[in-house]
């Protein structure tokens, strides 16, 4: 049987250009406050992973299975239904900070390994760039270089 192609890989697509690109206005706006976010915790220029994610930095993984690929340590995606974060094990994985600063954040939703926002003014971004740190923290202890 042929190995599977990993689908989300980086790319040499302009991340400027992608959320330029984005059509409805406030989820353009919102794109690049994330945007900011990420790199003030990061310290690193973003890279498109795919078609729709921004992301930050990268790393090895491999599971059990023997699957195995790279893939970015944090990052997000403004999608239409929501703003996506990526890399977000929130109350179980962070130390046991996550919990806290979810209840927090303001509307949002998870999901395994993400965190939903549909309108980043429900948020309290000061609260989001913790939770953003803290799981940047995280993958760092988990996926050293």
């Amino acid at each position: 049987m042929a190995k599977a192609e990993l689908k989300t890989t980086a790319t040499e697509v302009s991340v400027t250009d992608f959320i330029a690109a984005i059509p409805d206005p406030q989820r353009r706006a919102e794109a690049a406050s994330i945007d900011a976010i990420y790199r003030r915790v990061t310290g690193l220029g973003p890279t498109m992973w795919g078609p729709s994610i921004i992301g930050y930095g990268s790393y090895r993984y491999r599971y059990e299975s023997g699957r195995e690929g790279t893939m970015c340590r944090g990052g997000f995606s403004p999608r239409k239904a929501a703003l996506t974060l990526y890399a977000m094990q929130i109350a179980s994985q962070c130390d046991g900070r996550g919990g806290e600063l979810a209840a927090k954040l303001g509307k949002h939703s998870t999901g395994k390994g993400c965190l939903y926002i549909k309108k980043l003014v429900d948020v309290d971004l000061a609260v989001l760039e913790q939770l953003v740190a803290l799981s940047w923290d995280r993958m760092n202890r988990t996926y050293p270089e």
